[in-house]
């Protein structure tokens, strides 16, 4: 194994800092392991192990869409359910108190 003698040295908002380093506390992982962890993931990626993109976040309104764009959204949700990208409502409510403490 190699030794662990780099510095890295970043600026980073408090509130952000603190809430993922509660994260990783809950999950028994130091700031960092999970730092090197990233560091070997973009390694391994070659590039960030992530999409950076800018979140769709407002959601789509049927009204404002044409009869091929309805087809092709439904033909979406279809293709997921077919190759198992979707959970039962149930389970995503179960998986949510289980992540959540609820």
């Amino acid at each position: 194994m190699a030794s662990k003698s780099a510095n890295l040295y970043v600026r980073i908002e408090p509130e952000v800092k603190e809430q993922a380093e509660k994260i990783l506390a809950a999950l028994g992982i130091t700031a960092s392991n999970a730092i090197n962890m990233f560091y070997k993931q973009i390694i391994l990626q070659r590039g960030l192990p992530f999409d950076v993109k800018i979140p769709y976040t407002k959601p789509l309104d049927i009204s404002t869409l044409t009869d091929e764009q309805v087809d092709a959204e439904l033909e979406k949700g279809y293709a997921d359910v077919v190759e198992g990208r979707s959970k039962l409502a149930k389970q995503v409510f179960l998986d949510i108190r289980k992540d959540y403490n609820l």
